[in-house]
């Protein structure tokens, strides 16, 4: 029997993950080597609820519910709807160059042969941000269509006129209408409208998180964290406890990564040719050393509380490796020279062949032959710079949209 490759309509969330881990194979900087993704991601999803790596611009959040409610007003079946569907977020993709955007367009190389679609890659967040009222999975809502069209005809039918005010929707029943003639003439830009709509969603649907605030303050940024916000000041004692629990993630783990890659290219290049990354680690200790009375004071019982409230399935094995590596950081009189720590090392060495098996850099010479020599920054952002982008669209929008 010939074999095949076919998505498995689990929960979107799940979904939504794979979809980020293909595309993080296609990227250059790929920093999921050791195994810490889902803590990183449950940060990210506390911080900024409803996005995503391969979310881009803000106004995809208004494209993808117009082209269903488009399809929908024309009772496109079920048996037809994905075909459709496909076509308009292709034609969407063609107006979108024809208006001259560039930056954030998803499809801009692949053209016509897209095959991740905006509107796989934004549904969870639709559901989020309260856009998308059907609760499933996009294949699970093309299915639901042809009783869904059923369902209203029979409340059209009803004299009961209570009933008619409450028909059930797929999308938010207030959402921003279609503009005459889409996708013809599409732009990423927003009218103050669709700003001050999106704006709203959030706050209503994303109450008390970093996101939310973030999009209060109407202050567009150009900053590598969110911890630089300028606006920090204003945000509530549980949102900076948040960031800064972020942060102290963010700046130990790196040193595990600069680590992980020196080791690497020793293996593979030899001693003689580490000094930049013996310097890239200097560096990386020099800013520890600038932060460490504030990780000493490090709640990580209340960090872990938190990775466990978004995600309970966070291994063992990886709080282990984490919470080992913490505190090697943390009782290092000397980080700069943490690279010859054969403790440091061991930890290292030990949770990159546990996490990779047979296809481990410091097993297997092939793949590690195989292995481009890229490092990245190995600096975690928790999607800031997705979010920074969409948030700064719908700040556009507000201040500047007719």
């Amino acid at each position: 029997m010939p074999s095949s490759l076919a998505w498995v309509d689990f929960a979107e969330d799940d979904r939504q993950r794979m979809m980020e881990i293909l595309y993080l194979f296609r990227e250059r900087e790929i920093r999921e080597e050791l195994g810490i993704g889902p803590i990183r991601d449950a940060i990210s999803d506390t911080l900024f609820p409803g996005t995503s790596t391969l979310h881009t611009r803000a106004k995809y959040m208004l494209f993808i519910p117009w082209i269903f409610m488009k399809l929908e007003r024309q009772q496109t079946p079920s048996r037809e709807i994905e075909a459709k569907s496909r076509n308009l977020e292709l034609s969407l993709m063609r107006a979108l160059i024809y208006s001259g955007e560039k930056d954030g367009l998803i499809g801009y190389q692949a053209r016509e042969n897209l095959k991740i679609l905006p509107s796989s890659m934004y549904w969870t967040g639709l559901g989020v941000w309260g856009l998308r009222k059907f609760e499933g999975t996009r294949l699970q809502y093309f299915l639901s269509l042809d009783s869904y069209y059923d369902y209203l005809r029979t409340a059209a039918k009803s004299d009961d006129g209570t009933a008619q005010r409450h028909v059930r929707t797929n999308w938010a029943p207030h959402i921003i209408d279609i503009p005459n003639h889409f996708p013809k003439g599409a732009t990423f830009n927003l009218t103050r409208e669709e700003a001050s709509y999106l704006r709203e969603k959030i706050i209503a649907n994303c109450r008390d998180t970093v996101l939310a605030k973030v999009v209060e303050t109407g202050r567009s940024t150009n900053i590598d964290f969110i911890w630089q916000h300028p606006k920090l000041s204003a945000f509530s004692r549980e949102h900076l406890k948040l960031i800064e629990h972020a942060r102290n993630f963010s700046d130990v783990m790196q040193g595990a990564f600069l680590l992980y890659f020196m080791m690497l290219h020793e293996k593979r290049d030899g001693k003689e040719k580490d000094s930049e990354k013996q310097e890239m680690i200097s560096q990386w200790a020099e800013s520890m050393e600038r932060r460490m009375n504030k990780l000493l004071k490090w709640n990580l019982e209340e960090f872990w509380h938190i990775i466990f409230r978004k995600n309970p399935h966070v291994g063992y094995r990886i709080r282990r490796f984490v919470e080992k590596w913490i505190s090697i950081v943390l009782q290092n009189d000397s980080l700069s020279k943490i690279h010859a720590m054969s403790k440091a090392r061991d930890l290292i060495y030990q949770r990159e062949v546990r996490i990779k098996g047979k296809r481990s850099r410091f097993r297997n010479r092939r793949m590690l032959e195989q292995w481009s020599g890229q490092t990245g920054s190995s600096v975690y952002r928790f999607r800031w710079g997705n979010v920074q982008s969409m948030v700064n669209d719908i700040i556009k929008g507000l201040k500047g949209g007719r």
